[in-house]
C-alpha cells in the first residue's frame, strides 16, 4: 500500500488524498487579457520533473503542498502553507 503524509494526521493510504495539480502563480485576473488567462486555465507544464503540487487528505479536509518528483513518483515532503522554507 502506496502512503503519503499529512502534515496533520501523519501518513495516510494515498486513498484518502486527492491530487488538486501543479501550484503555479496565478495572473492578476484584473489586469490579464484573454488569451494569459486562457492560458493558465488550461495549459500545464507536463515535463517530468519535481513538482510543488496542492493536495487534499479528504477526511479531515486539510490542503497541504507537496514536493513530489514525477519521474519516479516519489514524494519528496509535505507541508503546510507557510511552511515552504526550511
Amino acid at each position: 500500500m502506496k502512503l503519503m503524509v499529512c502534515p496533520i494526521n501523519g501518513a495516510r493510504s494515498i486513498s484518502e488524498f486527492v491530487y488538486g495539480g501543479e501550484v503555479r502563480p496565478m495572473p492578476d485576473p484584473q489586469a490579464t487579457d484573454d488569451a494569459a488567462w486562457a492560458d493558465y486555465v488550461f495549459n500545464r507544464n507536463g515535463a517530468a520533473s519535481v513538482k510543488q503540487e496542492w493536495w487534499c487528505h479528504t477526511p479531515s479536509n486539510t490542503w497541504f503542498l507537496v514536493d513530489r518528483n514525477t519521474i519516479t513518483d516519489e514524494i519528496l515532503r509535505t507541508y503546510l502553507v507557510g511552511e515552504e522554507v526550511v
